[in-house]
C-alpha cells in the first residue's frame, strides 16, 4: 500500500501523536502500526471489508493491503445477497499475490494491485475496478500539494469509509502523517462538536453535507473560524451552499474538484478566503497537477475550445480497468486518453462539466443535461436545492421535470418559471415542477435523480406537484 512505509515512519518519529479518531476513540501512530501488524491476513485471498466506520477499520484496511495483498471495501448497507455475490466473484476473478507469515507491514511493488474498487449499487452487482499502489502514491503527491495538506492539520471526513471520497481521505492523511477523523455515521451535531472541541482544520465532504453544516452552524452559532480548508466533491457546488459556507467558515479556502473513482483527480479549483464568489456556472477549474485533459468526440477526434464532448484524461493516476462489469462504455480509451463518459468542454484552459451521458435528457430532439437545469434553478430566489431528470413523453421522447427544496416558506411554479426566464434557454426549462420536503440522496449524500423519479411515479408525499 502506498502509505504503510509512512505509518512505520510516523510510528518511529511520533509514536504518541494521534493518527486516527473515530467517534471519540483514537489510535496513536504506534498503536495504529501495532494493530495493523497484528491484523495481517495470512492467506492470499482478497480481504473483504464491509463494516461501519471505526478505528479498527483503519487498522484492518492497512493490514489488508500490506505486501502484495489486495482489499475490496464494500458498503455495509448493501443487501446480504449482493455481498455474497461480490465475494463469490472476487474468489473467481481476483488474482492476489503471494503472502507469507513472515511478511512485514510494508508496501508492496508499485505496479502491483492493492485495491479493488466498486461502483455504488444496491440491487445490481456493481462494476469492480482495480488500482495499483503507484497510482495512489501519485495521487497522494498531487493532492497533498494541491490542497496544501500539512502535518498539523486535523481532517474530518464525516461520511462512510466505504465511499471512495472518504477512504482516500483516510489514506492520504496516513501518507502525509496528518490526523484523520470521522464519525460512526453522519450527524450534524456530532460534526459541529468535533469542529468545536477537536481542533478540526480541514473538512472533506459532499455539497449536501456542507450546506447542512453551514446553514445549521450559522443558525446555532457554531464557530468554524478555525477551519482552513474545505474540500467538496461528488457534485458541483451551488451558489447558496458556497455563500453559506463562506459565511460560516470565513477563513477557509474552499476547494471543489472533478474526478472519478476510475480516473482519480481530473481538475480542481480553490477559492481563497476573501475571494469573490463565482458559483452557479459549469466551470470546475484547471487540470490537476500531472493530468492532461482533452475533449474528444465519439470517434476520438479532439474538439476545439467550447466544443462539448467526452472529457478524456491522460495521467499516471488512472486505474487499471475493470475486474468485471466492463461493457466497453463505462471506461473507454482513445489511444491512451481515458473517459468515464462524462460530458464537458474546455474554455481558456478551464474544464466545464455538463454531466454524465447516461443522465442526458433527449427532449424534442434537444440534449439537456440535468446539471445545467439544477444549477440554474439553484440561482432562483427561494430555492435551497434542486434536482432535475427526464420522464418518458409520447410527444417529446422525454420531458424535463424538476424538484426543488424551498429555502423558506413556499415556492410556486410561476416563480420558478419567471426565475429561469433569463438564465436558461426555453428548450431546456422543465415542463413540470415538484416541491420537495427533502433532497433525494443516496446513503452517501449524493443527489439521486432516480429517487426523484421514484417519488414522482409513486406519488410520494415528499414530492408535491406544483400546478402553478
Amino acid at each position: 500500500m502506498p502509505f504503510l512505509d509512512r505509518i512505520q515512519r510516523w510510528a518511529e518519529e511520533r509514536p504518541h501523536d494521534t493518527a486516527v479518531v473515530v467517534a471519540g476513540r483514537r489510535l496513536r501512530w504506534a498503536e495504529l502500526r501495532d494493530a495493523a501488524a497484528a491484523a495481517l491476513p495470512q492467506t492470499a485471498a482478497v480481504t473483504v471489508l464491509a463494516e461501519a466506520n471505526s478505528v479498527d477499520f483503519a487498522a484492518r484496511f492497512a493490514a489488508a493491503v500490506a505486501g502484495r495483498r489486495q482489499c475490496a471495501v464494500l458498503d455495509p448497507t448493501w443487501p446480504e445477497p449482493l455481498h455474497q455475490e461480490i465475494v463469490q466473484r472476487l474468489a473467481e476473478s481476483a488474482r492476489p499475490g503471494m503472502v507469507s507469515a513472515a511478511d512485514a507491514l510494508a508496501d508492496g511493488p508499485p505496479d502491483s494491485t492493492f485495491l479493488i474498487g466498486l461502483t455504488s449499487g444496491t440491487t445490481s452487482v456493481p462494476k469492480a475496478f482495480t488500482r495499483s499502489r503507484q497510482s495512489w502514491r501519485r495521487s497522494f503527491d498531487a493532492s497533498v500539494a494541491f490542497f496544501g495538506l500539512a502535518q498539523d492539520d486535523v481532517t474530518l471526513a464525516p461520511g462512510p469509509l466505504a465511499a471512495s471520497l472518504n477512504l482516500y481521505a483516510l489514506a492520504e492523511c496516513l501518507y502525509a502523517g496528518s490526523e484523520f477523523q470521522t464519525l460512526e455515521s453522519f450527524d450534524v451535531g456530532d460534526v459541529h462538536a468535533a469542529i468545536t472541541h477537536d481542533g478540526v482544520t480541514r473538512l472533506i465532504l459532499v455539497p449536501t453535507m456542507l450546506r447542512l453544516l453551514s446553514e445549521r452552524g450559522l443558525t446555532g452559532g457554531v464557530d468554524a473560524s478555525g477551519i482552513r480548508t474545505i474540500i467538496c466533491a461528488g457534485s458541483k457546488l451551488d451558489a447558496r451552499t458556497l455563500e453559506a459556507a463562506r459565511r460560516w467558515a470565513p477563513n477557509a479556502t474552499i476547494f471543489e474538484y472533478y474526478g472519478a473513482s476510475e480516473l482519480s483527480f481530473v481538475s480542481g479549483v480553490g477559492l481563497a478566503a476573501g475571494e469573490l464568489l463565482d458559483a452557479g456556472g459549469t466551470g470546475i477549474g484547471h487540470p490537476f497537477p500531472g493530468v492532461d485533459v482533452r475533449i474528444l468526440d465519439d470517434e476520438g477526434s479532439e474538439l476545439q475550445d467550447g466544443g462539448a464532448g467526452n472529457i478524456c484524461v491522460r495521467s499516471g493516476m488512472v486505474s487499471n480497468g475493470y475486474l468485471w462489469g466492463d461493457d466497453g462504455q463505462a471506461l473507454r480509451s482513445f489511444n491512451g486518453w481515458f473517459t468515464v463518459g462524462d460530458q464537458g468542454y474546455l474554455a481558456d484552459g478551464e474544464l466545464h462539466i455538463l454531466g454524465r451521458r447516461a443522465d442526458m435528457i433527449l427532449t424534442s430532439g434537444k440534449n439537456v443535461y440535468p446539471h445545467e437545469v439544477e444549477l440554474a434553478l439553484a440561482a432562483v430566489p427561494g430555492v435551497a436545492a434542486a434536482v432535475a431528470a427526464g420522464i418518458p413523453d409520447d410527444l417529446r421522447g422525454q420531458r424535463v421535470v424538476a424538484g426543488v427544496v424551498p429555502s423558506h416558506g413556499g415556492v410556486t411554479a410561476t416563480q420558478l418559471k419567471a426565475g429561469l426566464e433569463n438564465i436558461l434557454p426555453r428548450d431546456k426549462r422543465p415542463h413540470q415542477y415538484f416541491a420537495l420536503s427533502e433532497l433525494p440522496t443516496t446513503d452517501r449524500g449524493k443527489v439521486s435523480r432516480n429517487t426523484l423519479l421514484d417519488w414522482i411515479g409513486s406519488q410520494d408525499p415528499r414530492a408535491r406537484h406544483l400546478d402553478r
